[in-house]
């Protein structure tokens, strides 16, 4: 019940306020739209439906937590890049040597535009990574958990490095 009354009074504190607050955090400045290209998969290991399960994800996150409008070309805001890096490692062992848990790591290669602001432009990797079972196999259930915490980082961090300023 505390944690309502805290949250309702943060609401109307942030509603309430002078000018115009961002619950992301994001700052578009005068840009319309977006263009966020397909990212192949240039890893040595290639999981089939990972470019556009990326590609996916990150188009989702930049349309829920901005205005921006989607758009195929010429968008003021221009995402590019690849699929870098997709490993599965072992990270723990048992008594017996054997793997107690397994490591999938993704790096993405983002080349980010900024056509209203070009000093925001840069080129960076990003990477993160989902521990699970080592007798558990990357197949189904445990791929699409893995997949889901990784692309909910990887896309956050775009995002946070390209229009929150973090």
């Amino acid at each position: 019940m505390k944690n309502i009354i805290i949250a309702i009074t943060l609401l109307l504190l942030f509603t309430q306020s002078c000018g115009v607050y961002s619950f992301t955090g994001g700052d578009v400045g005068d840009a319309e739209t977006i263009q966020i290209d397909y990212f192949p998969n240039n890893a040595i290991l290639v999981e089939p439906t990972l470019s556009q399960k990326f590609t996916d994800a990150l188009r989702d996150l930049f349309t829920r937590q901005t205005n921006l409008s989607l758009t195929t070309a010429g968008g003021d805001l221009y995402f590019e890049g690849e699929i870098t890096d997709y490993k599965v490692i072992p990270i723990t062992a048992t008594a017996d040597q054997a793997a107690a848990q397994n490591r999938l790591t993704i790096a993405v290669r983002v080349r980010y535009y900024n056509k209203k602001e070009e000093d925001k432009d840069f080129e960076k990797t990003f990477s993160f990574y989902s521990d699970f079972d080592a007798n558990s196999q990357l197949i189904g259930g445990v791929l699409e958990t893995a997949l889901e915490e990784i692309f909910e980082r990887l896309t956050q961090d775009i995002y946070n490095a390209s229009v929150a300023n973090w």
